[in-house]
């Protein structure tokens, strides 16, 4: 390119992360004039002119060197003619657009500002809420694009003198034109109120509030993107006293650990768990607990993990700084089954009675957003839930939709996407649909995207879940009507395997989807699936596992013993199969034992069916006396998985016939005792390797010589090394940017719309 003058576009995380004024200092460095703007998709628009080997130099400086937080997906130059600038500027924002660009996520506190914040000589010396060009909120604080502070909750602070200062210094890296800075002069301020909401006489917030945590007192902190409860994880009386009022009886708690040295005290640490646990995102990482880690065993019950994160805002870090443990539980902030509280008097009305004091400020939350959870499947990272420090970053299309679309996703761990230009954009982590408040925050969630990147919906396409009964649907219609959009449904577990299509940039594939329910297109409840895609969305079902009755219906995902027991009587008889269960004393794991057993018993003629993988491993752990109740999603499993470790392979009778693993005549066997020198550990580890390998035999049969894998258990380490055993490691692609559970469904729902032709 030999031009004196050019027009650039950007596109990626280019706003909100210094890059503007990176684009300033490389331009005058270079002797060019013209000018650096963003505009209103979040992309930035850039004119340069001068000599023609600096335009050049400067070109290639761009698309080579970013700033830290930056990422450019995609850059347009054009040469133009020159206008005659005299200098080069920061011009004011616009609101046109002619691309969209990423909105930038939440990134955790860099360690120039946590060193600046633990410096007395510094004047941000425990400022609890200071940030620079690469840290801070960038989504959560955001109420439209472009990112300029009058378009964030920053533009209630205005800057003090000295603020404004370094803002116009161009040759301060981390603070000129940076939108979210301030100080102790200008910024927010923490105050601490009782349970009751009075205030608490006391110079300092953060030491008074640390102080009552150390005490045993539980204190609700007003973050980034939500509340968390902060309160002691060492203390066996405080975590019980927390899960009584949270009504939280066995669902693992999050951690938060001042720094990586202080996480490796209280689970196994290595290279990549570092790597993950200090980048900019900050999830909370699943990890091995170490063997003398003092954290009370009430955190995760039952589990050999914990998840853990370390402090990623200075109001955090200096709050665990002054504690006496340096680490914490840290748990998301709501009632039960309800989104991340974000407001002040939402926290005062919904947490009073669980949070003994509240740590408050008066920076304004926009958009919630709680925390991802990460974790290692065979080796591989794979999500839990993606949310701060990843949503809103978008996947890219094999080609640019012709209109945009807005997926609702599914019911439990839900995320909406929307479709627009060439990207799927999934929302943050929004929850379980199963109350008013989670189905508002949807709703508010979509409303945000649609706003935020302008999309047309009186032209779009509203895609939903097949589930008749999933308030998604509903709200989906409702959508559709509003909008004079067209409306469509997919699949569950297609759609879990198209979202890892298109991570893969795969326009067909065959895949596994291992899952706990979906709505099948028989009626029945599918969990258990190998699919394949064309490239044009039409599928076909290869095979799956057996159907097994679900005794009372819902009630058999939630007492694993019911699923045992449909399997014992249907792969038997009704009175040899109760007898049985009766005689092995699985009764004593149902609440009400021996007559809720002989009524399960009668139900299995009427029950639903399910292939659901799911709801197979729930009747191993009920088997092999495990589980007996499921408090959280997927805990039997969960527990399964945590019992096998340690465990050995031995080769088991689970097989396959005409495209169908039988597992119900394998439950039958196990029962009947055709095991019993086998030791229980090595029994749990070698049944969920023989069903990863049973599923990779009917996809190999099939004629797959690689897989996508996907669905609630796919981050089942057992599972996936059984697929890789038949298939090999390379041939099975677990998703690396979604959530194998629920939380990708949104992003597969756009791309098998996508495959069909309807976007």
């Amino acid at each position: 390119m030999r031009c004196t003058a050019a027009r650039v576009r950007v596109v990626g995380i280019v706003q909100g992360v210094g890059f503007r004024p990176h684009v300033y200092r490389l331009a005058t460095s270079l002797g060019l004039s013209g000018y650096v703007r963003n505009l209103g998709g979040s992309e930035v628009e850039i004119w340069v002119e001068g000599a023609a080997d600096s335009v050049e130099e400067f070109v290639k400086a761009l698309r080579d060197r970013t700033p830290r937080a930056a990422e450019i997906e995609e850059m347009e130059v054009r040469c133009e003619e020159p206008r005659g600038y005299a200098g080069f500027r920061i011009e004011r924002s616009l609101g046109e657009r002619e691309k969209i660009s990423m909105i930038p996520p939440d990134f955790g506190v860099c360690e120039d500002c946590l060193r600046e914040v633990l410096d007395p000589a510094s004047r941000w010396y425990r400022y609890p809420f200071h940030s620079c060009a690469w840290c801070g909120p960038r989504f959560s604080a955001m109420y439209k694009p472009p990112y300029d502070r009058e378009n964030t909750s920053w533009r209630d602070f205005p800057l003090c003198d000295e603020c404004l200062k370094e803002y116009e210094d161009e040759s301060n890296v981390r603070r000129f034109h940076i939108q979210g800075i301030s100080c102790p002069r200008c910024g927010p301020r923490l105050y601490l109120v009782a349970g009751d909401g009075e205030p608490v006489p006391t110079s300092d917030p953060l030491r008074e509030a640390a102080k009552l945590v150390d005490e045993g007192y539980i204190v609700a902190v007003k973050g980034i993107g939500g509340f968390h409860l902060a309160l002691l994880a060492s203390d066996d009386e405080v975590v019980m006293k927390l899960r009584r009022r949270k009504k939280r009886p066995r669902k693992p708690l999050a951690l938060m650990a001042l720094d990586a040295g202080t996480a490796s005290r209280l689970v196994e640490v290595d290279d990549r768990a570092r790597e993950l646990l200090e980048s900019p995102a900050r999830p909370i990482v699943v990890l091995p607990r170490r063997e003398d880690s003092p954290v009370s065993e009430l955190v995760a019950p039952g589990l050999r993990s914990l998840g853990v994160m370390l402090a990623y805002t200075p109001l955090h870090y200096l709050l665990l700084l002054e504690t006496r443990d340096k680490f914490l539980v840290m748990t998301s902030g709501n009632e039960s089954g309800e989104p991340i509280v974000k407001d002040e008097e939402e926290a005062l009305r919904k947490l009073r009675g669980v949070a003994d004091y509240f740590l408050l400020h008066n920076r304004r939350i926009v958009n919630r957003v709680d925390d991802s959870v990460v974790r290692f499947t065979d080796g591989d990272v794979t999500f839990l839930r993606r949310s701060r420090g990843y949503a809103p970053r978008w996947l890219r299309l094999p080609r640019p939709v012709r209109r945009s679309a807005v997926a609702v996703g599914p019911m439990l761990m839900n995320t909406a996407a929307i479709a627009t230009e060439g990207y799927v954009i999934p929302t943050q982590h929004i929850g379980d649909i199963e109350n008013i408040e989670t189905l508002e925050f949807l709703l508010e969630a979509i409303e945000f995207f649609v706003r935020a990147y302008n999309l047309r919906m009186e032209e779009g396409l509203v895609i939903a879940d097949k589930h008749p009964l999933y308030p998604t649907r509903e709200l989906a219609r409702e959508l559709a009507d509003r909008w004079q959009a067209d409306y469509v449904e997919v699949q569950h577990h297609v759609a879990h395997i198209a979202a890892v299509m298109l991570e893969y940039g795969l326009p067909e594939a065959y895949g596994v989807a291992i899952d706990g329910a979906g709505y099948g297109d028989d009626g029945q409840v599918w969990g258990g699936e190998v699919i394949h895609i064309s490239e044009d969305s039409s599928y076909r079902r290869l095979g799956h596992l057996e159907y097994l009755p679900m005794p009372g219906g819902d009630k058999a995902a939630y007492y694993p013993a019911r699923m045992l027991l449909g399997a014992l009587v249907r792969n038997s008889n009704p009175e040899d199969g109760l007898s049985l269960f009766l005689s092995r004393g699985y009764h004593e794991l149902l609440p009400g034992g021996l007559a809720e057993a002989r009524l399960a018993a009668r139900q299995v003629e009427s029950a639903p069916r399910t292939s659901s993988a799911g709801r197979f491993l729930d009747a191993v752990a009920a088997a092999l006396r495990v589980a007996y109740e499921r408090t959280y999603e997927g805990e039997p499993a969960i527990m399964l998985e945590e019992y096998s470790w340690g465990g050995s392979f031995v080769e088991l009778p689970l097989e396959v016939e005409d495209g169908i693993v039988l597992t119900g005549e394998f439950l039958l066997r196990l029962v009947e005792g055709e095991f019993s020198s086998v030791h229980p550990r090595d029994l749990a580890r070698s049944v969920q390797q023989s069903l990863g390998r049973c599923l990779g035999l009917i996809a190999r049969e099939q004629g797959a010589k690689r897989v996508v894998v996907s669905g609630g258990a796919a981050v089942n380490s057992f599972i996936v090394r059984g697929l890789r055993d038949v298939l090999g490691r390379d041939n099975v692609l677990l998703p690396r940017k979604l959530p194998p559970g629920d939380g990708g469904v949104s992003s597969g729902q756009i791309f098998h719309s996508v495959l069909s032709g309807r976007i």
